[in-house]
This record gives C-alpha cells, sequence and structure tokens, in this order.
C-alpha cells in the first residue's frame, strides 16, 4: 500500500517546467531574462528605423513596440492555448534573420511605404508559417543526437561574436570601440559572474547574472560608459498605436523575402526547442513543436498590428535556463508581462536599456558560452567513436561557421539566398540533417541482435534500413504533448 501510495506521489509531482516559484523569485528571475535579451530586441528596429527614414524619436517608438510585441509573442509561447505554444521557458522576440531583407525594403521603397510594405509581408509570411507548422513540426524525426548536438553547438557559437562585438561597445563606428575601458569592464563582469556563480548558493547564485549586471553597471557610472540620455528623454506611459505608420500594403517581392526568412526562423526554432528540451529534461517531441512554431509564427502575424516584426525564439536565454537550472515556463512568462510593461512605459525600458554593452557582453560570454557547452553534451551520446558520425559533426560545424568567421563569403551570390546562407544555424542544420541521412540511412543494410542497440543513428526515420540506433531518450512523433 505504502509503495502504491509513493508512485501515486511521484506521479503527481509536477514537472520542474510546469512548477511557479514565489513572486519576488519569480520577478527577479523573469527580470534577468529580459536583461539578458533587452540589446537583441531593441537592436533589430534601430537598424531597421534609418534605413526606412524613421526620425530618432520615431525609431525610439519602433524599439518600445518591438519590447511590446516580444511580451505577447513569449506569453503565447509560455502558456499557450488551444495546440498553440510549446509550453516551454521559452522568450520569443524580434528575429536578426529578418533585419537584411527589411533593410533592402525599406532603402527600396520611399519612407512613407517602406514600413507598410514591411508589415504586410511579415503577416503574410506569418499566416503562412502557422499552416505550415503542423507539417514542418514533423521534422523532429531528422534531429537524432549528431543532428541536435551539432545544432545546439552551433546556436551557442553562433552566438558568441555578438557577446564580443558587445564587450568591444556594440558600435564599431565609435572612436571608443574595443578600447582598454570597454573590455576592461566586459572582463570584470565576466568574472563578477563567474565569482558569484561560484561562491553563492540557493536562490542567490541563479541569479547569478542579474547581480553581475547590477554589479557591473554600478561600477561602470564612475568609469563613464553609463549614458543617462535615454531615462531623461523617456515618456512615462506609451502604447504603440495600432498601424501608427499606416495600414499594410502587400507587395510580391517583400512577401516572397519574408517568407524565406520565416522558413528560416521555423528552422532555427525547431532546433532551439530541442536544445531547450533537453536542457530542462522535457524532449521536445512532435506535437510541442508544432505548438512552438504556431506561438512563433502567430505572435509574427499579429505583431504588425502593433508596428512589430517577425518573432522566433532567443537562443542566448536557454544559455540561461542551462547555467541557472531554473526550468519554470511561468518565470518566462512573467518575463514576458515584463516586455509589455516596458513596452507601455518607456521610461522603465530605459532603465533597462542603462546596461553598458560592455557589461552585458561580459555577461553574454558566460551564457552563450553554456549553449555550446550543451551542445557538446549531447554530442557525447551521439556514439562519435563512428566516423561517419564524426564526419557529420565535422561538416556541419564547419559549414555552419562559415558566416561567422568570414561575414563576406557568400558575397557574390544572390541576395535572396543570403537570408539562409547568412545564418550558420541553418545552414549548419540543413548539413547536418542531410549528412545523416546520407550516411546513417540511405543504403544501409538491416541490423540484428545487439547491432541494432549500438549508440548513435536515429531509428525514427524509417527511410531505408539502417544501421542507426535506439536512442531511448527520443520520444516517438505520436507521443502526447506536455
Amino acid at each position: 500500500m505504502a509503495a502504491i501510495t509513493g508512485q501515486k506521489s511521484e506521479a503527481d509531482r509536477k514537472h520542474p517546467v510546469d512548477e511557479t516559484l514565489p513572486p519576488f523569485k519569480m520577478f527577479t528571475s523573469g527580470l534577468q531574462h529580459v536583461a539578458a535579451m533587452y540589446a537583441g530586441v531593441v537592436a533589430p528596429p534601430m537598424i531597421v528605423g534609418p534605413a526606412c527614414g524613421l526620425s530618432a524619436t520615431e525609431t525610439a517608438f519602433l524599439m518600445g513596440a518591438s519590447l511590446f510585441t516580444a511580451g505577447i509573442a513569449t506569453l503565447l509561447q509560455t502558456l499557450g492555448f488551444w495546440k498553440v505554444g510549446a509550453k516551454l521557458p521559452f522568450v520569443n522576440g524580434v528575429s536578426f534573420a529578418g533585419v537584411t531583407p527589411m533593410v533592402a525594403i525599406g532603402k527600396a521603397q520611399s519612407p512613407h511605404n517602406a514600413l507598410p510594405i514591411i508589415f504586410g509581408a511579415v503577416i503574410v509570411a506569418g499566416v503562412l508559417g502557422f499552416l505550415l507548422a503542423p507539417y514542418f513540426s514533423k521534422l523532429v524525426r531528422f534531429f537524432p543526437p549528431v543532428v541536435t548536438g551539432t545544432v545546439i553547438t552551433l546556436i551557442g557559437v553562433s552566438l558568441l561574436p555578438v557577446a564580443f562585438n558587445w564587450s568591444q561597445g556594440g558600435n564599431s563606428r565609435d572612436p571608443a570601440y574595443g578600447s582598454l575601458t570597454n573590455i576592461g569592464m566586459a572582463a570584470l563582469t565576466f568574472l563578477i559572474v563567474l565569482v558569484l556563480r561560484r561562491v553563492l548558493r540557493g536562490f542567490l547564485q541563479q541569479i547569478a547574472i542579474l547581480l553581475g549586471l547590477i554589479a557591473g553597471t554600478l561600477i561602470a557610472i564612475p568609469v563613464g560608459i553609463t549614458d543617462f540620455a535615454a531615462l531623461t528623454k523617456a515618456d512615462v506611459l506609451g502604447f504603440p498605436t495600432p498601424f501608427h505608420f499606416g495600414a499594410p500594403q502587400f507587395d510580391v517581392a517583400a512577401i516572397v523575402s519574408m517568407c524565406i526568412v520565416m522558413l528560416v526562423c521555423m528552422t532555427e526554432s525547431t532546433a532551439d526547442m530541442l536544445a531547450l528540451g533537453k536542457i530542462v529534461d522535457r524532449p521536445a517531441d512532435e506535437r510541442t513543436i508544432e505548438g512552438g512554431l504556431r506561438a512563433d509564427t502567430l505572435g509574427t502575424a499579429l505583431s504588425p498590428l502593433f508596428n512589430g516584426f517577425a518573432n522566433s525564439a532567443f537562443a542566448q536565454n536557454i544559455g540561461l535556463v542551462a547555467m541557472t537550472k531554473v526550468r519554470s515556463r511561468f518565470v518566462v512568462a512573467t518575463s514576458g508581462l515584463i516586455l509589455i510593461v516596458l513596452g507601455l512605459c518607456p521610461m522603465a525600458a530605459s532603465v533597462i536599456s542603462l546596461v553598458p554593452l560592455p557589461v552585458l557582453g561580459g555577461a553574454g560570454i558566460v551564457l552563450f558560452g553554456s549553449v555550446a557547452a550543451s551542445g557538446i553534451q549531447t554530442l557525447a551520446s551521439a556514439a562519435m567513436e563512428k566516423g561517419d558520425n564524426a564526419l557529420i559533426v565535422a561538416a556541419a560545424v564547419g559549414i555552419g561557421l562559415i558566416p561567422i568567421a568570414a561575414p563576406d563569403f557568400y558575397h557574390s551570390l544572390p541576395k535572396d539566398l543570403l537570408v539562409v546562407l547568412d545564418s550558420g544555424i541553418s545552414t549548419g542544420c540543413l548539413v547536418a540533417i542531410v549528412l545523416n541521412l546520407a550516411f546513417n540511412h540511405f543504403g544501409r543494410r538491416p541490423q540484428t541482435g545487439a547491432e541494432a542497440l549500438a549508440p548513435g543513428g536515429d531509428p525514427q526515420i524509417p527511410l531505408q534500413p539502417d544501421r542507426g540506433t535506439v536512442d531511448d531518450t527520443d520520444e516517438p512523433a505520436s507521443a502526447p504533448a506536455h
């Protein structure tokens, strides 16, 4: 009887992803997520706004709208409804994948029409993505450990240059870019975060990144790299008026380019969900990915209503989850609420923006490195002693690093292709999938007995008899949603 009671108690216990924390812990942990991704949310509108001929005031309005819509998309992802939402601790925000084509649209159109055409294209791309989500989610069967480990590693490595750029100051045209002061502040913040993670315990250890950012910002004030201008000019309240820049317009060329961006975002989000599922010990099955993609694309389709852009998962926050071990999706839902408040209160948003980029860069090195470390840990279970798997990883990582190590490598190719090729995560992911099929599935002889139980490979793709292996952590595509 005791055994039965114990089993029932174990079965009734909530998964850490579904647990709630005390209000103060919920808020501070959510704020930590916002601090980690704030720069990533406001950077695209800072680039797209001037390209579309917006003034500084209008660009600031666009930044607030991006914060507001990122909050809505994050709530859709973490809380969800019907078949929408992965219900994982996933932060959503403006995707960098759309920046290049949106800048091109902005430069090709008159300032009066640029944003309405961009918003029209984003709406169509979001609706298309929403309709494709059930079919796109079936790609989960093409992500065995050798592929997921490679993609997770590339996510972390792809983000590290962002942290390095922040550490130098963020603006290469600034005379102080790469100065000893900036790099010194980044290094100091980096050390503070490491020390706090080492000496603190419990909840304080979990918010070491937030504490490190606060400490770095306070130190940066006498150093002279903290800018209070945004705080003094910000309004107390502001609402992203629907269609502030005009009703959406629908241009075929713009729609095609943004639909390609949407497919890239969906590929990256699939990889991010698989990565996060492993980190929080709730593997993302087909239904989870379908719900997550629906949240991404619905958030994208709704964003232009409030003057926002395409939204997708923010990989940098996966590193925060991996580092802090705080797996509750309600913590990230809290960060979504904070983002909405920041979008409605420019003065509050400007307080977050007080964190200097070098300080954020120092903490970012730890965060993004944690993502890469998670990928390496996944690769450890991918039977790397098999020459084929090692070759798959080598080729995929090599191709995925091209846009990072040589940003102008593809400059002579058609611009339409650059939307995909300039994303190391997407290209590395595609190479890993294709090579895994080529080496581990097509033309392989059937396995029998103990041979079929060797580690590595992927039993989920019954394309042809193969020598793939059983990974008992993978779930079948028909597994119920968590």
